[in-house]
């Protein structure tokens, strides 16, 4: 297995990140957006996250089979040193050390870049991503209860953090 972890570049690899991330929309609850990004928001939100936190693709023998991302975590300036975290790996390639090696380099580079905590999202059940943070060091802090609707019920998001 040949993997390599590096920047993400909007016009090389947004179609890709489009493409991984779009069963994470529309089979399941593991993302709350309703519809997927097609590959021109999605440059959009590489360009924007990439410069202020940053993005990162995991290409195994030169394919692109995952992603990982900083964004902020609110807006209010107090805020400011906290990101969100996320991360996307193709289900074909899942379990194979893909998300670890992403977040392997995405958290050093944002406390590179000033932050201090950094905070993920799960949407609840999700076994899989749960164990991914909890074995890099992240905790659960608090659960929000009911707070979006997909799939045809009510969907609780746990948060979990992580000091850099």
């Amino acid at each position: 297995m040949n993997l390599t972890i590096r920047a993400g570049d909007p016009s090389r690899d947004a179609a890709a990140c489009a493409a991984i991330y779009a069963p994470f929309v529309t089979d399941n609850w593991v993302s709350f957006e309703l519809e997927p990004p097609d590959a021109a928001e999605m440059a959009r939100r590489m360009r924007s996250f990439g410069r202020s936190h940053g993005w990162l693709v995991a290409d195994l023998d030169g394919r692109t089979v995952g992603y990982a991302y900083g964004s902020p975590h609110r807006e209010r300036a107090a805020y400011a040193s906290s990101c969100d975290v996320a991360i996307y790996v193709d289900g074909a390639h899942a379990r194979r050390g893909i998300g670890r090696a992403l977040y392997g380099e995405l958290l050093p580079l944002l406390a590179g870049r000033g932050f201090h905590a950094a905070f993920s999202g799960i949407a609840l059940p999700n076994p899989a991503s749960i164990a991914l943070h909890e074995a890099i060091g992240f905790t659960l802090i608090g659960i929000y209860k009911e707070v979006g609707w997909k799939c045809g019920g009510w969907r609780d998001v746990g948060w979990w953090q992580l000091l850099l």
